[in-house]
């Protein structure tokens, strides 16, 4: 297939993807997902249902409990590109799923707003140090224009203004972005095959190092698998010699 059949076919896609949100009020009606009362897609009583994860585990050998999400100690001597990686929620848990899903494939951009404040609480039960910046995980173009958002970058949003309301954190989508058009790592079952996927697919914007360095750096996105994404976004970041990344994810799917 051609460049142009592809844009030509995103382009369709991405029709479809309009129509499909368009019609969604009528198939999936606004409504609690969980207990169903109107007006909201999830409401707060049903949010507080989700638990949030009560222990942590290592981002690489994912066998150490560490307490905060921190690398454990026999991983850092890898010398990793992250400091840490909180997992706010199970996936096992249906109702996360379904959130996630809806949001990512369905394109109901509003769930930002229940899946940030699973965010919110994972951050202050893990006490981490307030962020200087946040940096989603960036989309390809491509990608970008099928969705018609990031979903991490609503994510990324929505917490900059809420974790210390009043008080917004600085996002920046523009420093880090993607280069590579990659496949979706849930459809790949091997970690080599992961890894291999998102090598080399991102890129650093070199002219942003007073930006970053010496700076707190959280890095956001709604799921992951290995964490081969979120390790690949904080080789480049550390090109600016940030002082920490630390990673925060809805939830980790094996």
């Amino acid at each position: 297939m051609t460049c142009f059949s592809k844009i030509k076919m995103l382009k369709l896609t991405k029709f479809l993807n309009i129509l499909e949100k368009a019609t969604l009020d009528i198939v999936l009606p606004k409504h609690c997902l969980h207990c169903h009362k109107e007006e909201t897609f999830l409401c707060p009583e049903c949010l507080d249902l989700i638990k949030i994860n009560s222990f942590q585990v290592c981002p690489l050998c994912q066998k150490s409990l560490t307490e905060y999400g921190e690398i454990c100690r026999y991983c850092r001597s890898f010398k990793p590109p992250i400091d840490g990686l909180i997992t706010a929620a199970n996936y096992d848990n249906p109702l996360v799923a379904r959130l996630i899903r809806l949001f990512k494939y369905k394109f109901i951009d509003q769930l930002s707003d229940p899946l940030s404040k699973i965010l919110i609480k994972a951050y202050q039960k893990n006490k981490l140090a307030i962020p200087d910046l946040i940096i989603p995980v960036p989309l390809h173009p491509l990608r970008l224009r099928w969705r018609g958002f990031n979903q991490a970058e609503l994510l990324a949003q929505n917490l900059a203004q809420n974790l210390l309301p009043g008080f917004p954190i600085k996002v920046n989508s523009e420093i880090l972005t993607r280069v590579k058009y990659t496949l979706a790592q849930a459809n790949l079952k091997k970690s080599e095959d992961r890894q291999q996927n998102v090598q080399d697919a991102f890129q650093i914007d070199l002219k942003a190092l007073d930006k970053i360095k010496n700076r707190r750096i959280l890095l956001i996105d709604d799921i992951c698998t290995t964490g081969s994404t979120l390790m690949e976004c904080g080789k480049q970041l550390r090109k600016l010699k940030p002082k920490t990344i630390q990673g925060v994810v809805v939830a980790r799917q094996g």
